[in-house]
């Protein structure tokens, strides 16, 4: 080490410890992951719908976990004002590494809106993963429904999915990072099923089911949300086991999910639902799940904040 001693020596040894530690925080920082969660409009009763309540107490469950940033879009789709115009801002999606949206869906749907399709799509072709969640999993049948095959392999179609309310008993699960940590669970929420599936078969080999379970008789024939029902080929499938939510893989590289859960917001309260959501929102991120999945510090009062105002 006495060579050291010598300047020219010394400050090459020095560039070459600034240069590996500067190397060492790039990786750091390049090892960061931006999940976005956009919260659709309030809508429904209060504790029903309850998607910015619901995305912020995600933010909040995960705030401890290294190397992920959170950010949150409230009433829908990103926006920004421009010349005194609001509009909406797409570039706020543009160093995602994954993105949840969870708001009312059908005609309504985000992802339906101006070119919002497209904004998504270009996301998946650079490997963003993508999660939906409740009314979320819901788009129009034809090119939305084409794209949610190749985003997450599956849908709630129209008159073809339900949406009865029921207590689906969770008792078996895959092994599977999602299900880490995952207790049997059940309780009474808005569990849709019967989703419309990808018939590609490569596409569909890689749909993993992590939520399921078989629906009663009773529950098959209704009444069902919107429209009531009985749907006949629903009734007809007495006895067969339901995914109520599900993991995807995409052939480039991408993750993805669908929880068809989610419609009362106190059900977030129930640990096992809670943790099976934010460790999916950590896989579809290419977030480490721990080994005994997320174990967070979310309360009673945490569920009672940013509630919508809403006429009960």
């Amino acid at each position: 080490m006495r060579s050291l001693e010598r300047p020219a020596l010394r400050l090459a040894f020095i560039a070459t410890v600034v240069s590996l530690a500067l190397g060492a925080s790039l990786r750091i920082q390049g090892a960061d992951r931006q999940l976005v969660l956009i919260a659709g409009r309030a809508s429904h009763g209060a504790g029903e719908h309850e998607f910015r309540a619901g995305s912020l107490l995600f933010q909040k469950a995960l705030s401890g976990i290294s190397g992920l940033t959170i950010r949150v879009y409230t009433n829908g789709w990103p926006s920004k004002v421009v010349d005194g115009k609001t509009v909406d801002d797409n570039a706020a999606l543009d160093q995602a590494d994954a993105v949840l949206i969870y708001a009312d869906g059908g005609g309504g749907h985000p992802v339906v809106q101006r070119d919002h399709l497209a904004v998504i799509d270009s996301l998946a072709a650079r490997g963003v993963g993508l999660g939906f969640a409740h009314y979320g999993v819901e788009v129009p049948a034809g090119v939305p429904g084409n794209a949610m095959f190749r985003w997450i392999g599956g849908y709630y179609e129209d008159r073809y999915s339900v949406n009865p309310m029921w207590a689906p008993a969770f008792t078996v699960f895959p092994g599977h990072p999602v299900t880490r940590g995952v207790q049997s669970f059940s309780n009474t929420d808005e569990w849709y099923f019967n989703m419309r599936w990808t018939t590609d078969t490569a596409a569909a080999s890689r749909i993993v089911p992590l939520l399921t379970a078989r629906p009663s008789d009773q529950v098959r024939q209704g009444p069902y949300v919107n429209p009531r029902g009985p749907y006949p080929h629903i009734v007809a499938a007495s006895g067969a086991t339901e995914a109520l939510m599900w993991a995807y893989e995409r052939p480039d590289g991408g993750r993805g999910f669908g929880f068809t859960g989610g419609h009362t917001h106190k059900n977030w309260g129930n640990v096992n639902q809670r943790r099976v959501m934010l460790n999916a929102l950590l896989w579809i991120s290419k977030v480490d799940v721990p080994a005994s999945g997320v174990i967070d510090r979310i309360t009673e009062a945490d569920l009672a904040e940013n509630l919508d105002p809403k006429p009960r």
